[in-house]
């Protein structure tokens, strides 16, 4: 029984050892941030493989995504909870962020998975380099959007949400985005374990093997890929709403082709199709950012030739298309992977 749920007991105490750590106030706000920013980019990495490696399309415009999320996100926490000079009295009681904010970080995932629509459909035809052009317009079509909309800020972007935060520690003082951080890097990881492999799932797998195929055998391609392109960016969104509040400021130049270009190394580095090489990755890659900060823009040059070292020396990426528990087969006596 024990080992059943070993899994489970090691999440509980790995999330309460980092809040009382926060909380006490015994490790740095930027050892914080990098530890968020780990749960983020996990977030974002493992919804892009959905697309990208479950089912063998190629998605570029995943940040597009983050942003609908961010935006969305960051504009109803402010409106209902925040004292904002641009709208005015909050809505609802400050008091009550407490208990809304994860609905709010799943409204912006909502409205990013609505906004995936520009993406599932065009996708029923096309493939390859022309699904990819596809979704770097889309993410384009976001950004000038909400640059363009001078009521919520435009090019010079919104703030706001430390307030909802601060609405948050007065009623109970503790270090809430660490909390939700962690709560929706699990949530994400347990979502997507259990829809790649349900039997709705192979159907993804499917499509990745042999799209033609997989419609004679009567998969519903075009619902698959609805469902799936909307899930992958509904997360994208989840993680754009926590990059939100974590920053406390959002800008429409953060979502640009740079943040894609993030995401795809992940996914990349990690492998196709791998869950825990998605989580991996994001690690990895967030520990490389900041190891690489001090060189500025110089990163971008240095980032993408590790890319390429890695497409020739190691084109399947870390773990391939393979679980921790198959590489290391003792790790499935703590956990099932059907």
């Amino acid at each position: 029984m024990l080992r059943r749920y070993s899994v489970h007991i090691l999440l509980i105490l790995a999330g309460g050892l980092i809040t009382w750590l926060a909380y006490e106030e015994m490790v740095s706000l930027y050892v914080l941030s990098v530890l968020m920013f780990m749960g983020i980019n996990v977030i974002l990495s493992a919804s892009l493989n959905l697309v990208n490696g479950y089912m063998g399309e190629f998605s570029c415009g995943h940040a597009g995504f983050m942003c609908v999320g961010a935006y969305v996100s960051s504009l109803l926490g402010v409106w209902l909870f925040a004292k904002d000079k641009v709208f005015g009295p909050p809505v609802l009681d400050p008091d009550l962020a407490i208990y809304a904010f994860p609905v709010v970080i799943l409204a912006g995932g909502i409205a990013a998975a609505l906004a995936g629509l520009l993406v599932a459909i065009p996708s029923y035809k096309t493939r390859g380099d022309y699904l990819a052009i596809i979704t770097i317009a889309a993410n384009y079509i976001i950004i000038s959007t909400i640059e363009n909309i001078g009521a919520i800020g435009g090019s010079r972007g919104f703030m706001g949400m430390k307030r909802v935060l601060n609405a948050m520690e007065d009623v109970v003082y503790l270090p809430w985005m660490v909390i939700w951080v962690f709560a929706f890097t699990v949530f994400t990881i347990w979502l997507l374990r259990r829809y790649v492999s349900s039997t709705f799932g192979k159907g993804v797998s499917a499509i990745c093997q042999d799209e033609v195929a997989a419609e004679i055998m009567s998969v519903n391609t075009n619902k698959i890929k609805t469902i799936s392109f909307m899930v992958s960016s509904g997360l994208a969104g989840v993680a754009g709403g926590l990059f939100a509040f974590v920053v406390g400021y959002v800008n429409p130049g953060s979502f640009n082709i740079l943040k894609s270009t993030e995401a795809l190394v992940m996914v990349y580095l990690g492998g196709m199709g791998s869950l825990s090489g998605s989580v991996l990755s994001a690690i990895l890659f967030t520990l490389l950012l900041e190891a690489l900060r001090p060189l500025q823009i110089i990163k971008w040059i240095v980032i993408p030739l590790l890319l390429i070292v890695l497409m020739q020396f190691r084109p399947e990426g870390i773990l391939g298309n393979k679980e921790l528990g198959d590489v290391f087969p003792w790790l499935k006596r703590f956990y099932r992977f059907k």
